[in-house]
């Protein structure tokens, strides 16, 4: 069996910027998205670099045999994950009542469900070639999200989740590192119906950095990763605040997000 990584929501974003970033560290990789045609393009764009094309997996992580789907697609080609990189994930602005609630289950499928499973799924064969998780949350995750409270919450599970499992899998050599960017310039804010705003503008990094950094935290085998000093220094700032003043804080940014571009 061929070690690879696996790199989910590989086909926009932070999730094409570490699949670039991966493979120039001489990984070999399996792109994973539901937009296939998204996923051959970056294939072919990591070719023409010179790097070993990458495998292409066209999957719906909101499905409950989509993992069932993935191994059997990895073992029918000889590949077993060495790595396994969860950036899939997306979210909604509203609040929680208003929302579309399949949409809103839908997210937790993704940014946990499915996040939980390919943490989990591939254990045995990411300690035999000492490899590792790195799973994407958000700065998100140090705080209640009044206007996007799923979302929030699903990011508060990912940090928790897997600063947990960094501890539980130590003892077998197998890194987990969890990635928190802030604000990244992506699809994803167009699909969650983020505005822009001066307030994320100053926390906002390139996807490509982000990227870097991340993958850089992960082999160095750190537990938590916070993309960006802006965003170190607001994570800092969260854990010594009140809930009660980050609710009335994340409550008025959220509305002033809704209406302003």
């Amino acid at each position: 069996m061929r070690p690879i990584t696996l790199i989910t929501g590989a086909s926009s974003g932070i999730g094409a910027a570490l699949a670039r970033v991966f493979a120039e560290h001489g990984h070999e990789l399996v792109l994973l998205a539901r937009r296939e045609g998204r996923l051959a393009a970056l294939a072919e764009e990591i070719a023409a670099h010179g790097f070993t094309r990458p495998t292409v997996l066209s999957v719906d992580l909101e499905r409950r045999d989509a993992v069932a789907h993935i191994t059997a697609e990895l073992k029918a080609r000889g590949l077993e994950p060495a790595n396994v990189v969860n950036n899939a994930g997306f979210g909604l602005v509203g609040s929680a009542v208003s929302l579309n609630r399949d949409e809103e289950l839908a997210m937790i499928d993704v940014n946990m469900r499915a996040l939980t499973e390919l943490s989990l799924a591939f254990v045995d064969s990411i300690a035999r070639h000492r490899g590792g998780i790195l799973n994407v949350a958000s700065v998100a995750a140090f705080a209640p999200g009044p206007g996007m409270a799923v979302y929030f919450a699903s990011k508060a599970y990912v940090l928790s989740f897997s600063e947990a499992l960094h501890r539980e899998l130590k003892r077998f050599g197998v890194k987990v590192t969890v990635l928190c960017p802030g604000p990244v310039p992506t699809e994803f804010q167009a699909r969650a119906g983020i505005k822009s705003n001066k307030a994320r503008s100053v926390l906002s990094l390139p996807a490509e950095r982000v990227a870097r950094i991340g993958y850089r935290g992960f082999m160095r085998g750190k537990r938590v990763v916070v993309a960006g000093l802006a965003n170190q220094i607001a994570v800092l700032l969260m854990r010594v605040t009140p809930n009660a003043l980050i609710l009335a804080i994340t409550d008025q940014s959220g509305r002033m997000a809704a209406r302003v571009s």
